[in-house]
């Protein structure tokens, strides 16, 4: 259908893309009033910098889609923008500009990402002004972190060792890997204290030399650093199943008494439980994912879920820093809650400015 544009819109605009990198221009257009063209319209969108009489086309858009976003602009370049009936043949339409692109040092629409760091920021403050004035933060009980002196004196009564794992799931870079080998310095440091030998199988070579590391500092802390043998801190094998064989046959020659599964694990998380459950070990197991959680509740003896694993350090340790991080955790997670509460009570009353803004980012 061939249209005059004239006749059929009230405006036709275009400005630079507000909020965003450069590069950009929005073209936004509107027709005067419903009905004023009978059936599918369509319209070019055509494109020329000032001082050239060429027209580019860019687009073929229909009339009732209001707007168009250029992103092939160059930043600081004049340009004019014009509408007119697809396929017509002779030069008419409506032209907007000049107007040209630029990148802004702000985005709005990042200003919920802005208020959430300045709270977070606001929150670390108001912990580390508590933490001078109060001391030392209340830590709820968790009986698997417990448990973890009980475990360690158990195997060394029975003149068995210790085997500790983090799983396959896991690289260097995860928080649960972070967070188990932190566990292991206070496991470590206790093994060393009791002359009690300690396994870490892992299916990582950074994993390893990490532990090593680990291992090895905790024994010269205790003042046990002859009793270290850096052969019980190995390397199996990067395949799940031949890793999960290779701790399996640990588990069965050497019996240890206590075993820690925490870390990443998948698939071989009830293998490796119900191994150690059938030699009767003291299992403490804990991992973020939810899906292993369920195997280790029913074979481990004590299982962390989720986030008591990451707080296990501070826990066992009593950092003040750690203990800190973990109550800053609390804090925000609380802010969340509370916003979630409001915004649900604003939607189901019709208002959904609040969840508006949050979603802008």
């Amino acid at each position: 259908m061939l249209i005059t544009c004239p006749a059929i819109l009230a405006s036709f605009e275009a400005v630079d893309t507000p909020s965003d990198g450069g590069s950009s221009v929005s073209l936004r257009w509107a027709q005067p009033f419903s009905g004023a063209v009978q059936g599918e319209a369509y319209v070019d969108i055509e494109r020329r910098t000032v001082g050239e009489p060429a027209w580019t086309k860019l687009a073929t858009l229909s009339l009732g889609d209001g707007e168009y976003v250029d992103q092939g602009t160059q930043d600081g370049v004049l340009y004019e923008y014009r509408i007119r009936p697809s396929g017509a043949e002779f030069d008419m339409g409506v032209t907007a500009g000049p107007v040209s692109s630029s990148a802004q040092w702000y985005s709005a629409r990042r200003t919920p990402v802005a208020v959430a760091v300045l709270v977070c920021f606001a929150v670390i403050a108001l912990v580390a002004w508590i933490s001078k004035k109060a001391g030392e933060f209340y830590v709820r009980p968790i009986r698997g972190l417990q448990a973890v002196d009980e475990a360690v004196g158990r195997a060394t009564e029975m003149g068995k060792p210790v085997l500790f794992t983090p799983g396959w799931g896991g690289d260097i870079q995860r928080p649960t890997t972070i967070a188990s080998l932190n566990v292991l310095s206070y496991v470590a440091r206790k093994t060393a204290s009791y002359k009690c030998d300690i396994y870490f199988p892992t299916h990582d070579p950074v994993i390893m030399t990490a532990a090593e590391e680990v291992i090895r500092e905790a024994y010269i802390e205790e003042g046990q650093a002859d009793n270290y043998d850096a052969d019980n801190v190995f390397y199996t094998t990067s395949s799940q199943l031949g890793y999960a064989a290779a701790v399996d046959g640990i588990i069965t020659r050497y019996e240890p008494a206590a075993i820690f599964l925490l870390g990443t694990f998948e698939g071989e998380a009830l293998i490796l439980a119900e191994t150690g459950n059938s030699i009767g070990a003291m299992q403490v197991a804990g991992t973020d994912s939810t899906i292993q959680l369920s195997f280790f509740m029913v074979a481990c003896d004590y299982t962390l879920i989720g986030e008591e694993l990451f707080a296990a350090s501070g826990y066992l340790t009593k950092d003040a820093k750690i203990l800190s991080s973990v109550k800053v955790q609390d804090y925000l997670k609380l802010i969340i809650a509370i916003l979630l509460i409001i915004g649900v009570v604003l939607a189901s009353a019709g208002n959904t400015e609040l969840a508006d803004w949050i979603g802008r980012s």
